[in-house]
Order: C-alpha cells, then sequence, then structure tokens
C-alpha cells in the first residue's frame, strides 16, 4: 500500500493512526502541501480533489480518510476501530463525524489560506477564526463525551477506535494553534491516554520523514 501524505495533514494523520494500530506496512510518498505540490497537475492525477490523504493499493486509489479508515477496517478488521454493536457503532461514528466534517473542515489550511489572502484579514483574525471553532466543537464534544457512562480510557470504552484516531489530530492542531483547551479536561485527558500508545506516537506528524524538510 502507499499512502499520499503530508506530516502535518490532521486527515493524514489519522490514516496514519489507524494503519499503525492495525500494524499495516505500507510505503509514504510525500505531499508537501506548504508548496502547493496538492494543486499540480501530477497529483490531480491522483486525487483530482487536491486532498490528501489517498490510499493506494492492489484495488485502486482511495481517497478521504474516514471513507480509507473505514475501508481498512472492512479488510483488516482485528484490531476493531468500530464497536461490534450498533448503537456503539453509530455513537463511535457520530463523534468522529463531529470532528471530521464539523470542525476540521473551517480549520483546514486551505481555508485559512483563503481568509488570509483574497479576504486579507490579518493574523490575529485568521486565529481568533480558528479559535472560534476548536470552541464550539470541543465544548459539544467534552459534553458528549462526559456524560456519557460509555467513555473509558478511550472515547467509547478502554480500548482506542475510530473516535480518538479522530480526537488526537484535531487536539494536536489546536494545542499548536495554542487555543486555551483548559475547558476541556475529558477531551485532554482522552488524548493522553491515545497518545500514550505505540500506534498513536508512530503517527505524529513530528515523527514523519517529511517533518524535517
Amino acid at each position: 500500500m502507499k499512502l499520499h501524505d503530508y506530516f502535518r495533514s490532521s486527515a493524514c494523520y489519522r490514516v496514519r493512526i489507524a494503519l499503525a494500530l492495525k500494524r499495516l506496512p505500507y510505503e509514504q510518498s510525500f505531499v508537501d502541501l506548504r508548496h502547493q505540490e496538492q494543486a499540480g497537475a501530477g497529483y490531480r492525477r491522483v486525487n483530482p480533489a487536491g486532498l490528501v490523504p489517498v490510499l493506494e493499493d492492489e484495488a485502486g486509489s482511495h481517497a478521504q480518510s474516514l471513507a480509507i479508515i473505514e475501508y481498512l477496517e472492512e479488510l483488516h478488521p482485528q484490531p476493531p476501530l468500530l464497536p461490534g454493536d450498533p448503537v456503539g457503532r453509530a455513537r463511535v461514528r457520530a463523534l468522529a463525524l463531529a470532528i471530521a466534517c464539523d470542525i476540521h473542515p473551517l480549520d483546514n489550511l486551505r481555508v485559512l489560506r483563503y481568509l488570509k489572502d483574497p479576504l486579507q484579514l490579518d493574523e490575529a483574525a485568521r486565529d481568533a477564526w480558528y479559535a472560534h471553532w476548536i470552541a464550539l466543537g470541543f465544548t459539544a464534544l467534552e459534553a458528549s463525551l462526559a456524560g456519557d457512562a460509555r467513555t473509558g480510557r478511550h472515547c467509547h470504552g478502554d480500548t482506542p477506535g475510530l473516535a480518538d484516531i479522530c480526537l488526537v489530530p484535531q487536539v494536536y492542531n489546536a494545542e499548536r494553534m495554542k487555543c486555551d483547551l483548559a475547558p476541556y479536561p475529558t477531551l485532554r485527558r482522552l488524548a493522553a491516554a491515545a497518545r500514550a500508545l505505540p500506534a498513536f506516537e508512530a503517527a505524529e506528524p513530528g515523527r514523519q520523514p517529511d517533518a524535517a524538510a
């Protein structure tokens, strides 16, 4: 398998965690978002949307991080990233989608670039935009997770899964942008527990070969 990857992409980070949890070998092909390599004709042939990640295997090319993770889950069901019961799976998917669809897109690099260039927002205004959407999303997540008995050492019970895979990259980004995470003790606890695991450590942005570049 080949993963078209960028070390600081939240979506790529999710897929790296899933691959590491399932102990699946893969090679990395690096797409430098800082230099807009994703917009080039070569990469557009890989993914017309110009987004990372893309996972390539003998079956073809697969885009969108959550679709990739569920694809891996179907092909390699052990260890499972989703609970065995429909209600549990619905809860975990809802938590993951709240991050991947409600929070992350508004603070994505291409959105921040659009705020800076066409809309000419200064750095303080862009940081305020970022912090606003993090606070809105994290407040809801904190309430959902803290108030549910199904939350354990990890987002759903004591085994890491899809929700943790989405949470950790978003917490990493919020920390990098110096957002105030004090109001979210449950999110901080869950992220810390997951980050202590070898699979999450191996997927960290700073440990990727393209981080040094």
